[in-house]
């Protein structure tokens, strides 16, 4: 068991059968009484961000969290496949896990898994993708009825708004945690 003075940016604790990732933290000392330390935790399945102080010297579950890059591979139905570049080992992803990462996942994508006992924990996805427009409506000149932007279907079948001159086969740059759109990239 680690105690409070362990606490640092990023330590992962367990507390009450959950995960939670230790954002930022302050000793306090005040004149009267004991010191205590305040932190900012987020949830690290959920994201969910609670205060939570800590008496000084309490002690504390420190977890240890495994984050590796992993190249994506396929979709299994339920799950999505990954592959860790350093031993070819494969490990299956459940769909739940993944959540919205899965609209821009793209084939030899490389992502950051977060692993605990084994157990993929999150995802996390590059800034952003370029990624080819496969279905967009022309656009017409002088149409501003809406801010100038148009409905379009990226390849991997997510559904993102782009500028009216964006037109099929234009590979586009797009954020990964929004979905909006960032500029076309010329091959």
């Amino acid at each position: 068991m680690a105690s409070t003075s362990d606490i640092r940016n990023g330590v992962v604790l367990a507390i009450d059968g959950q995960l939670w990732s230790v954002i930022e933290f302050q000793h306090v000392k005040p004149g009267k009484g004991g010191a205590f330390v305040r932190t900012k935790l987020k949830n690290v399945v959920s994201g969910k961000v609670v205060d939570k102080t800590f008496n000084a010297g309490a002690k504390i579950d420190v977890q240890n969290v495994d984050r590796r890059d992993y190249q994506y591979l396929y979709n299994d139905g339920d799950s999505f496949v990954f592959m860790d570049v350093k031993d070819y080992d494969q490990i299956n992803v459940p769909a739940v896990v993944v959540g919205d990462d899965s609209r821009f996942l793209l084939e030899n994508l490389m992502v950051t898994i977060a692993m605990h006992d084994g157990q993929p924990l999150y995802t996390e996805m590059p800034p952003s993708v370029v990624l080819e427009i496969t279905y967009t409506e022309p656009g017409l000149q002088g149409d501003r009825s809406n801010a100038g932007t148009k409905p379009a279907t990226v390849e991997t079948g997510a559904e993102i708004q782009v500028p009216l001159f964006v037109n099929e086969g234009t590979k586009v740059k797009v954020d990964t945690r929004t979905g909006d759109y960032l500029g076309r990239v010329n091959d």
